[in-house]
């Protein structure tokens, strides 16, 4: 038994294909526009490549960016086809392509609902790929002499007044590593080499941070070093006293503004999903409906459309034999091949 069976005259089919026309170019611009959010979110994440670990990132805007010229392609030809629908001659070129037409755009639909959930489920690869791009970044911070990496000082420094943010977790990843270059320490004073044999890896560590972690909101002038030293500054307690830097670590700062973007385009590609397969519901009924015309040399005769000719157990059953029935021709035409070679090799 065919399911959802609709019955169509004339009237309606002609409906149906004018209405899927319509459909399929608003599509080539849902197309387009899934094109440019993957292109935006692609040049976004290009700009601080810088501090990410690797290109895995990269897969949800390839992913919009592929889909969304998919989509142009496919609805462009979907329009052609509702178009020459009209004419039975110039659908009768139509008719033979239309079922692999279709099964290609239920796999489109599927690929595409699989994409809209990346742009969800990839914060955790997205975290842990800021994560350690943000801690290799400080690391190469002082060096401002060595090629390939003069440019990480303003590109740490740039990222965290943009983004009112400050080291990888917080200002204190800063005193872990050595963020001020060899060339600006005096090596005769006292403090500076004391400080150095202080630490195991002979590194000149600080209880500071670099200039773009001041928060200029603040009303005090900004301490950026011996932040940890009461003593150092008057009437100041680094334990209870609101610091004038920022707070929120880098990560935590970019992974709040990437997530919200590939959220808003997680919820536009789901919407266009839900287009998408509205319009391949409406042409599975004009092509049964046209196929099954009562008296094709009467166009104005009624006809029936469903969206499967038997139920779903029986279809999916039919899918089955069908896949098992390919596997048994392989395997036959390979026990073929096997037994025309063994004269050959005696």
């Amino acid at each position: 038994m065919a399911l959802l069976k609709v019955k169509f005259d004339q009237k309606k089919r002609v409906k149906l294909a004018q209405g899927l026309w319509l459909m399929n170019w608003f599509s080539v611009l849902a197309g387009i526009i899934i094109f440019s959010l993957g292109l935006f979110l692609k040049i976004e994440l290009r700009k601080r490549s810088d501090v990410m670990n690797n290109s895995e990132s990269h897969f949800v805007p390839n992913s919009l960016i592929g889909m969304g010229v998919l989509s142009c392609v496919f609805n462009s030809l979907a329009g052609k086809i509702c178009y020459d629908a009209l004419d039975p001659a110039k659908y009768a070129r139509w008719k033979p392509w239309l079922k692999p037409y279709l099964a290609i755009c239920v796999l489109f639909n599927i690929v595409l609902f699989l994409v809209a959930l990346c742009c969800f489920l990839l914060r955790g690869s997205l975290e842990n790929t800021l994560g350690q791009g943000l801690k290799n970044g400080m690391k190469y911070y002082r060096d401002t002499d060595t090629p390939g990496r003069c440019f990480m000082k303003k590109t740490i420094d740039m990222l965290q007044i943009e983004f009112k943010c400050c080291g990888n977790n917080g200002f204190r990843d800063w005193f872990e590593i050595q963020w001020i270059s060899n060339r600006y320490l005096d090596f005769s004073s006292k403090e500076v080499k004391d400080r150095i044999k202080s630490n195991v890896d002979g590194r000149y560590l600080v209880d500071g941070v670099p200039f773009s972690c001041c928060n200029p909101s603040s009303p005090r002038p900004c301490i950026q070093y011996q932040i940890t030293n009461n003593s150092a500054h008057y009437s100041y307690d680094h334990q209870t006293e609101e610091l004038n830097l920022w707070v929120r670590g880098c990560r935590a700062a970019l992974l709040s503004y990437y997530s919200s973007l590939m959220n808003s385009m997680g919820v536009v590609t789901l919407l266009i999903w839900l287009f998408e397969v509205t319009i391949t519901i409406g042409l599975r009924y004009l092509q049964t409906s046209l196929d099954h015309v009562s008296n094709p040399e009467e166009p104005e005769s009624e006809s029936e459309g469903w969206l499967l000719e038997k139920s779903v157990p029986e279809t999916w059953k039919a899918f089955l034999e069908s896949v098992k029935k390919l596997g048994k021709g392989n395997q036959v035409e390979a026990e073929g091949a096997d037994a025309g070679q063994a004269p050959e090799a005696g």
